[in-house]
């Protein structure tokens, strides 16, 4: 006779051996190019005032002046690069303001590197360019 114990450990096991896929995990790699919407959700852009023209610039412009970034993630059309300076991180948050065009950055955060407490971003910015 077969008890929900028994099916529930045979579930389990089929979990686990699902998990244990062995090796070590793939390194992090450049987000692949996500082919453009021809609908968006125009999003609200953040002033530029005192971003340093962080604001408005394409992912390869950021990469050329902040370096490889620690965290590059694609969702969709939307896209996030994450840059480390010695005390900040800074999230730059990249969306198609228009049909069928490449994320420009539209949003940034940055806070401390330890305990994530909000920073400047201008301050934060300066920073991670002197890395």
């Amino acid at each position: 006779m077969i008890t929900s114990r028994m099916i529930a450990s045979a579930m389990l096991a089929g979990l686990l051996a699902a998990c244990a896929g062995g090796g070590a995990p793939a390194p992090a790699s450049r987000a692949a190019a996500a082919p453009r919407s021809t609908v968006v959700v125009v999003p609200q852009v953040m002033a530029p005032a005192g971003l340093g023209g962080v604001i408005g610039s394409r992912a390869d412009a950021l990469t050329r002046r902040f370096g490889e970034p620690r965290i590059d993630l694609a969702e969709g059309d939307a896209r996030k690069l994450q840059f480390a300076g010695s005390s900040c991180v800074l999230d730059v948050f990249l969306y198609p303001v228009a049909a069928g065009t490449e994320p420009t950055a539209t949003h940034v955060a940055a806070r401390l590197r330890q305990g994530g407490t909000a920073v400047d971003a201008g301050a934060c910015i300066r920073e991670v360019e002197r890395r």
